[in-house]
């Protein structure tokens, strides 16, 4: 069986299209398909700087595409106007083009998953378009109400309890019930998406010193506890932990996941034992969809010396997960 990947541009005045074709160059299949999703114009100057290790056609849509896993079909998204180092509104309009079209194909099965370079917040915002992040667009368009964002590494995974929100929010959002939804989902994705039997997951707390029994805070004792002693599988977890001390001590590997209230909480420690290897994942979807775990890198676009080891992984955890749910339904 022949899978099939789409990657997207991401933001086109960032490093989102070089850390593509880098990655297009590295990676070698014949029982895989690659789609590009970019502007023609973009994709054939980074191809005359880096050359292309591969076959390649550009099509204006996918139903154009040599469907042969020789070829590497770049599908083009509008661009109007490229201008590196800086969010715009096209900047913006084409990332999120790509997306979309990345999503549709997803639902329709015409592809196996969705590798996704990063987009700029600000471009999106500058379009005109209501979508704090990737995770959050990809939710709606699949009609899911609970998903999870997490990371993924050999050192490291993690999980977030709440993702894009202002820290003066996080109290609030924080339940038994949201802990539950959240853990059921990352036990599922563990088991079935990364093969991880009784998978063993270690719980933050939010306030410093885990609250300190109840003297810096309350939400340790109140919610987060009970949320672990209530949980149905909760002889798989353990917490909640201080998280100064679980990150210096190095608990992480112990667990085969991290749970985080906030996304700094997880996302400074994973970023500082994986730079450049970690990757993001949208646990809870019916499609598939990985990323690097890095932004648009506005300062290096244009020089031509982005490092693709992210994008490159995310591919790799693209695959893995792809090979793992087949396993499942055929099961």
């Amino acid at each position: 069986m022949m899978n099939k990947f789409v990657f997207t541009c991401g933001d086109v005045n960032g490093i989102g299209p070089e850390v593509t074709i880098k990655t297009l160059n590295t990676i070698k299949s014949i029982s895989s398909k690659y789609y590009f999703l970019c502007p023609a114009k973009v994709f054939e100057e980074l191809v005359h700087i880096h050359g292309a290790n591969f076959n390649f056609e550009i099509v204006n849509n996918f139903t154009k595409s040599n469907h042969s896993s020789e070829i590497v079909s770049v599908i083009n998204v509008s661009n109007k106007k490229q201008q590196f180092g800086l969010p715009t509104i096209y900047s913006g309009k084409t990332a999120f083009e790509a997306i979309k079209i990345a999503v549709e194909l997803a639902k329709n099965k015409k592809i196996d998953a969705i590798v996704t370079a990063p987009i700029s917040k600000t471009a999106i915002k500058l379009a005109g378009i209501n979508f704090p992040g990737h995770t959050e667009m990809l939710a709606e368009w699949t009609g899911k109400r609970h998903f999870v964002m997490m990371f993924l590494s050999n050192k490291m995974n993690a999980a977030l309890l709440t993702i894009h929100e202002p820290l003066k929010n996080i109290p609030g959002l924080i339940t038994v019930k949201k802990i539950h939804t959240v853990l059921d989902i990352v036990i599922h994705s563990l088991m079935k998406d990364m093969k991880i039997s009784d998978p063993k997951i270690a719980v933050l707390g939010l306030n410093p010193h885990a609250g300190e029994n109840g003297i810096i805070g309350k939400e340790e004792e109140n919610i987060i506890f009970p949320a672990i002693k209530s949980y149905p599988k909760n002889n798989l977890l353990t917490g909640p932990f201080s998280p100064d001390a679980f990150f210096a001590n190095q608990l992480y590997k112990n667990y085969d996941l991290v749970l985080g209230m906030y996304h700094d909480q997880v996302l400074i420690p994973f970023k500082m034992i994986n730079f450049g290897k970690g990757v993001n994942f949208t646990a809870g979807l019916p499609i598939i969809r990985t990323s690097p775990d890095h932004g648009v890198a506005y300062d290096i676009a244009e020089k031509n010396i982005a490092d693709a080891s992210s994008m490159i992984e995310a591919f790799k955890y693209a695959k893995k997960i792809t090979a793992n749910r087949f396993k499942n339904a055929k099961s």
